[in-house]
């Protein structure tokens, strides 16, 4: 049996052999290095390339938002502040311009905020002169002097992305992104509108809220109206903080929330809110209810059929992943290779624009006039008319989802561009033409190829080396061979 004094000194020993290990451990491992709550000159990172998906660089006091590269794609990165409990985005420093996520690209505070890289220069700036970077427990980053005043002289909630929090002003100089660009959101002298951008140069409304004006009434001349998400559960327009002027109650309008509520301008086009229940965002609000009603909710040239799904406005092409017809920009009033103008036409009964009380429409006799009105215009891609009112619907951008109807006497008429069918005719025809000659050149080697060792072994009575004849050209006409003579003709 051990003595105990044995024993004491294997633990000592066992102790010991544990600290060196774990001071060995710590000097020999890099410590994580922890985000910090403010960021002052002279400030510098790159992004870490061990990191898979989001990098922190500035927390705030309570650790629910953080600024950092948020990677896009395996290759790319946004300078974003993450909502860190859900690991989702809500403010993007510049969407439509993406750094790489390498060594060269590079985050510095000299007064402004910059990301840049050596290649495109400066990619985003705050451009002001400032003593230190601050994100608030609002997700609002802001650049502040370093005085008594600490006056802020830039802040993020002046420059929403696609999404608002709660008690973020949204003003009518701002505008909210969707993520993909396609849709935006802005406020009018006394409404809220939500628009498509169809076309590069223009944009059409598809939705528009007016100010119900319960509470309180618009006075003109006093100043812009501006939206806020309130903590009691809705979406206000106001004038004055007196009371709103119109209120777009949430589905916990009223209810009390322990977490926090945003409103988000999705890919699809609608708006809507959701609040925070510690796991989750939960969906709170819509603004267009009915899916038909989004602009595009099933693609280019299809149909939105009431609770029945999607389908191909020609009711032909089956309907996959809202691909009917490939998407089309410009017009018909370009010039340029011969004939790439020219269009075909599709007709549709049955059928309006989801948006149609958003649309101008000019009172035409007949549908007759009223396809002559479009076709006549180089700039339109089809129309709607409703034979009951007469009125004429002229669509001057590509043709998107229409809304499925039951009443035949609204009918539209779609322009459907032939060059890219023209084009893919002729791939298709340079495709079989190559696979031709591939076949031929393949036939002619192993014709060859078989000649030759025919040759080879060819004894000199004209007999195969094994004795065999190969007899004569008439017992060749078995089926299979009759078949290499029907594909070559």
């Amino acid at each position: 049996m051990e003595r105990p004094t044995e024993l004491t000194t294997r633990l000592y020993a066992t102790q010991l052999l544990l600290i060196i290990f774990v001071l060995l451990f710590m000097t020999t491992c890099p410590p994580v290095r922890a985000t910090t709550q403010e960021l002052l000159k002279g400030f510098t990172a790159t992004p870490n390339p061990s990191v898979s998906s989001f990098q922190a660089l500035l927390n705030d006091s309570n650790g629910n938002f953080s600024l950092g590269f948020l990677r896009v794609g395996r290759t790319q990165l946004s300078l974003a502040i993450l909502h860190v409990p859900s690991a989702e985005p809500v403010w993007l420093a510049n969407p439509t311009s993406l750094a790489r996520w390498s060594e060269p690209t590079r985050l510095f505070f000299n007064g402004s905020l910059v990301l840049s890289d050596p290649h495109s220069g400066v990619l985003w700036s705050t451009q002001t002169n400032g003593g230190r970077v601050l994100l608030l427990n609002t997700s609002n980053l802001q650049i502040q002097e370093i005085d008594d005043s600490l006056s802020v002289l830039w802040q993020s909630f002046d420059f929403p992305s696609d999404t608002l929090l709660e008690n973020e002003n949204f003003t009518a100089s701002m505008t909210l992104f969707s993520s993909n660009g396609l849709y935006s959101m802005r406020l009018g002298d006394d409404f809220m509108g939500l628009y498509a951008k169809f076309k590069p140069d223009s944009t059409q409304i598809y939705w528009k809220h007016k100010a119900m004006e319960a509470k309180a009434e618009i006075v003109r001349g006093q100043g812009p109206i501006y939206a806020r998400v309130s903590s009691n559960g809705f979406l206000g327009m106001y004038q004055t903080e007196i009371a709103p002027v119109d209120v777009q109650p949430f589905d916990s309008f009223q209810r009390p929330i322990a977490g926090i509520r945003r409103i988000r301008l999705e890919t699809d086009g609608n708006l809507k809110g959701y609040y925070w229940n510690g796991l989750s965002w939960v969906l709170d609000f819509r603004a267009i209810p009915n899916e038909c009603d989004l602009p595009s909710s099933c693609g280019s040239y299809a149909l939105c059929r009431p609770g029945d799904g999607c389908a191909c406005l020609d009711n032909q092409t089956e309907y996959i992943s809202g691909k009917c017809f490939p998407p089309e920009s410009g017009d018909f009033c370009g010039e340029g290779e011969e004939n790439e103008n020219e269009f075909g036409v599709l007709r549709r009964k049955g059928v309006e624009l989801p948006y149609k009380e958003r649309m101008g429409f000019e009172k035409m006799g007949s549908l007759e006039e009223c396809e002559s009105f479009c076709e006549k215009n180089c700039s339109c891609w089809g129309a709607v008319f409703n034979n009951a009112s007469g009125f004429c619907y002229k669509v001057d951008y590509p043709i998107e989802t229409l809304v499925s109807v039951g009443d035949e006497t609204k009918v539209g008429y779609f322009k459907v561009k032939k060059v890219a069918e023209k084009k893919k005719d002729l791939g298709f025809a340079a495709g079989i033409g190559l696979l031709a000659g591939a076949v031929v050149i393949f036939v002619g080697v192993a014709g060859f190829g078989s000649y030759r060792i025919w040759r080879s072994k060819k004894g000199p009575n004209g007999f195969m080396e094994d004795g065999f004849s190969p007899g004569p050209y008439k017992d060749l006409g078995s089926a299979s061979f009759r078949s290499i003579e029907l594909c070559q003709g």
